[in-house]
């Protein structure tokens, strides 16, 4: 069974930039880095525009799909019941660049940090929102039986006839001992 897409994330070309410039800085902190800049920038910008066709996110009504890699594929299908946090960050550089990261924690992932991470979500606030906005309907949204709060109206109604009719009968057992 297919599910409806209700929102896909699309990426700022400006990533690539970011992935450089970080690249320059790592590399010119270092000894090693230095000479190797030669072969690692002509590399990054080759890899950099694949990596970014590779990675996607999609919203739908019962889950959030986040797909990346270009050599090592990774698909993960977060279900929004057991999204706690959706989180946007941005350093100094991103900043400069108007560049946001979406991490999403989640219920029952051990470690700390985020369990996915991805930069460069073109409107990463309208994104976010979308994803807690469906999280918070997806209880009513995500129930295939829309009869289901009467059936449990009825199961306690039918819990509260037996509590009684047992306390009924605890007080006529009591009344005949005395």
């Amino acid at each position: 069974m297919a599910e409806t897409v209700l929102r896909s994330a699309s990426f700022s070309p400006k990533v690539k930039a970011y992935w450089l410039i970080n690249l320059l800085i790592v590399s010119g902190l270092t000894i090693i880095g230095i000479p190797l800049l030669l072969i690692s920038v002509p590399l990054m910008l080759f890899i950099s525009s694949r990596m970014l066709k590779a990675m996607s996110a999609e919203l739908t009504e019962r889950k959030l799909v986040v797909k990346r890699g270009v050599f090592f594929k990774v698909e993960k299908s977060i279900p929004l019941e057991k999204i706690t946090d959706v989180a946007m960050s941005q350093g100094p550089l991103m900043r400069a660049m108007g560049l946001y990261s979406l991490s999403f924690e989640t219920a029952g992932q051990s470690g700390q940090g985020a369990l996915v991470s991805m930069l460069g979500i073109e409107d990463a606030a309208g994104f976010r929102e979308a994803i807690l906005t469906q999280k918070d309907n997806y209880p009513i949204a995500g129930r295939a039986d829309k009869a289901q709060p009467a059936q449990q109206q009825s199961e306690l109604t039918e819990l509260t006839e037996s509590v009684k009719r047992i306390e009924k009968m605890l007080a006529t057992l009591i009344n005949n001992k005395s």
